[in-house]
């Protein structure tokens, strides 16, 4: 269905690896920080730490906080194949370093991201891919362009003009 070209270049399109914590806690629980969001640059684990509802400015007597943890690319990289078990159990020992003393959460989730953001993007392929015109075949997302909202949004762009041109 595709050129030998496109499956390269597809091919050729990188990502970066981590891990994201979430901790949920019961309603009440007080967690004591000045800060909706940290980034961290200090450890060789966790490089990004969110309080959710600090973050969306929600206060609830019903609804308990929660806090999601991101680790670094190059420990995301390292324990790719471990056991989420295991993953999650550094990632706790890191954070008592970070935020000592933080209450038990009453569920966790742990989210091995094997693609997280675009390392390296598709060559010659700015915003999005025409694989076929007959049926028509489109691709698109950030790795045509960037790992971000901006680049999200170039892509919804150049394939929109890729479809509004083939009609």
């Amino acid at each position: 269905v595709i050129s030998e070209c496109q499956r390269q270049q597809l091919e050729s399109v990188s990502y970066s690896s981590r891990y994201a914590l979430g901790l949920f806690y019961e309603a009440g629980t007080k967690i004591d920080v000045p800060w909706a969001g940290q980034y961290i640059t200090s450890n060789p684990c966790i490089r990004f730490i969110s309080i959710d509802n600090k973050k969306r400015n929600i206060e609830s007597s019903e609804i308990g906080p929660s806090l999601v943890i991101h680790t670094t690319v190059s420990f995301g990289v390292t324990y790719l194949e471990h056991s989420t078990e295991d993953v999650q159990e550094l990632i706790f020992q890191q954070l008592e370093n970070i935020l000592p003393g933080l209450p038990q959460p009453v569920a966790t989730k742990c989210q091995k991201w094997r693609h997280s953001q675009v390392t390296s993007a598709a060559a010659n392929s700015p915003g999005q891919m025409t694989l076929h015109l007959k049926p028509f075949l489109v691709c698109g997302g950030d790795g045509f362009t960037q790992s971000s909202f901006d680049g999200c949004i170039t892509s919804a762009l150049c394939v929109l003009e890729a479809l509004k041109n083939h009609i």
